[in-house]
């Protein structure tokens, strides 16, 4: 694998990438190398949906909810009774 040195890197850059590094439970070298490889090659998106395949989607059934009771006497409680 290579090597790279980056010289003139402003303070408050390298602090960023620090924090940052912290905060993803990584050091500092993981973290730039993850941004690096990020930046050169990103992720795919995702394909788009057409209007038609979504409308299809948000038309299909999703969780089925339980019914509700028919009349109020079905509310009674144990303390009602």
């Amino acid at each position: 694998m290579a090597s790279v040195t980056i010289r003139n890197l402003p303070d408050d850059v390298k602090q960023d990438l620090r924090e940052r590094a912290a905060r993803n439970g990584r050091s500092l070298e993981e973290e730039m190398r993850r941004a690096l490889i990020a930046l050169v090659r990103p992720e795919p998106a995702a394909p788009r949906k057409s209007i038609g395949q979504m409308l299809y989607e948000m038309s299909r059934p999703g969780i089925d909810l339980p019914e509700l009771p028919d009349s109020p006497a079905s509310f009674a409680t144990i303390d009602d009774e």
